[in-house]
């Protein structure tokens, strides 16, 4: 017996439809900022935020893959161009050599610092200016939820199988 699908009601195809403009929007607005103010993309600055935040800078590549959920092979070519431009050194890891270590460099902090004011405003300007602080609230709440929700599905389902940032 086949079931139907569960379309969306007009409410949540409105949401969706919303989600899926200003997603894509705000992902163009931030990626055209740094590349203008700093010359690197949004997914690099994130890899560099992710490298600052961590104790000593430094990564095992497998972490930084899952948190910044993309394959190894993806990072793996976003470190090596961030490293030929000075912000991120590679390096075998002495707990376990078969692993590599990423190390945000001095040169990489020192972009952060730069592009940060700049990047921090054109958030603000894009998504909190537009709010309310109530709104803020609840797209905290809504983020967190659907994260919630997809990590439990995730856990519980073959789903682990798929994510490629999740494979050992």
């Amino acid at each position: 017996m086949t079931t139907s699908p569960r379309w969306l009601n007009s409410e949540e195809r409105r949401a969706w439809l919303a989600y899926i403009d200003f997603s894509t929007l705000l992902a163009d607005h931030l990626n055209r900022q740094l590349r203008r103010d700093a010359g690197v993309t949004h997914a690099d600055y994130v890899l560099l935020v992710h490298l600052s935040s961590a104790p000593e800078h430094t990564l095992n590549m497998s972490e930084l893959a899952e948190r910044l959920k993309i394959t190894r092979s993806r990072l793996t070519h976003a470190v090596t161009r961030l490293q030929e431009s000075g912000y991120v050194d590679r390096r075998e890891d002495p707990a376990n050599r078969r692993n590599q270590l990423a190390v945000l460099t001095a040169q990489g902090q020192g972009l952060l610092e730069r592009a940060a004011p700049g990047h921090v405003e054109a958030v603000r300007r894009a998504v909190f200016d537009a709010l309310t602080p109530e709104q803020v609230t609840q797209l905290a709440e809504i983020g967190e939820a659907i994260t919630d929700a997809l990590q439990c599905a995730d856990a519980a389902g073959d789903d682990r199988q798929v994510l490629p940032w999740r494979r050992r």
